[in-house]
């Protein structure tokens, strides 16, 4: 029988990504590119643009509208067009596509 205190934790973020978009979300917060105020309204308004209005549960739905939120920001400030936004996420998803099972995904030098 196995002991509660010793059954591993829930993970909290269902894939990967989702926890690295969170950090890197929380990243800009922290080094003063986006105030959480500012975060939380516009993807509030991105949320509401989607009608998802019912509650979600934290899955790729939710996520993707995170990433787009970000992407979005990202063009608006100039730090990163649509098509630079597109061509680092093509190129991640094909490194981790890539990447052996337990290791960690890395970019290809460019």
């Amino acid at each position: 029988m196995e002991c509660p205190e010793h059954s591993a934790p829930e993970p909290v973020f269902q894939e990967p990504w989702h926890a690295q978009v969170f950090a890197l979300t929380v990243h800009l917060n922290e080094s003063g590119a986006i105030s959480w105020a500012d975060w939380v309204t516009r993807f509030s308004d991105r949320l509401a643009q989607h009608g998802l209005s019912r509650e979600l549960d934290g899955g790729d739905d939710y996520f993707h509208v995170w990433l787009e939120t970000l992407e979005g920001f990202l063009a608006e400030t100039g730090t990163a067009t649509p098509g630079e936004a597109s061509e680092m996420r093509t190129a991640w998803e094909a490194a981790y596509l890539a990447t052996p099972h337990g290791q960690p995904v890395k970019l290809a030098a460019q």
